[in-house]
């Protein structure tokens, strides 16, 4: 299983690149249902969730928002954080990034409301529909990362915003329109939350049922 081979560390050691957009649950997959995260048996997770993600239910367009949220750190963020997380610790230079540019050819073609939805870096990475010098610069830029990755196993080179390893501080590359930054710590709490919280929450709710059997 992937869970014990991170644990274990039992990975190579060859550069690791990963990442996600800043709104992977936005619209492609938004028709997935949490329904079965929402039964009575996983109130544990109904209630956490909603504290952390929705707060008072009131604001309609914040529900929105939390419900593509919590799709895309379950089913994109947390692995990817977790498989970095794992390749570091077994001694392999990595790189982890959040892109941040949704494409102007899908502007008209989407809700307005979404940002970078999953896959959307690849119309970049790969020069795909793209639409404006802004467009352009940013596709020459990310083909240089990947292109430099893929040729030497680091994406830096001449001309680009240096992205540092992935390591004890958490750093990654946000990719935004115009620019790239480095940035620490992507969605620790969440991550913290989804990873460390929620599971031993889990763990005592079921020690208690039990006890009470």
């Amino acid at each position: 299983p992937v869970d014990e081979l991170f644990r274990n560390s039992e990975l190579l050691t060859l550069p690791f690149m990963t990442g996600v957009n800043n709104d992977e649950g936005g619209w492609l997959i938004g028709n997935v249902s949490l329904a079965h995260f929402l039964q009575p048996e996983n109130a544990h997770f109904k209630k956490l969730v909603v504290e952390e993600y929705v707060g008072t239910g009131e604001d309609r367009l914040k529900n929105r928002e939390s419900f593509t949220q919590v799709l895309g750190d379950l089913m994109f963020v947390v692995p990817a954080i977790k498989a970095a997380n794992a390749h570091r610790d077994a001694g392999a230079p990595v790189y982890l990034y959040e892109y941040q540019h949704p494409p102007k050819f899908l502007q008209d073609k989407r809700p307005s409301f979404v940002k970078s939805d999953h896959g959307d870096e690849i119309f970049m990475v790969f020069g795909f529909y793209v639409c404006s010098e802004e467009e352009e610069q940013l596709s020459r830029t990310m083909m240089s990362y990947w292109g430099n990755f893929a040729y030497t196993g680091s994406p830096n080179g001449r001309g680009l915003v240096h992205w540092p390893k992935y390591g004890a501080k958490e750093e990654y590359l946000e990719i935004r329109s115009t620019e790239q930054v480095v940035s620490q710590g992507l969605k620790k709490d969440r991550f913290a939350l989804l990873t460390q919280t929620l599971p031993e929450t889990h763990g005592q709710t079921t020690d208690k049922e039990h006890s009470e059997l």
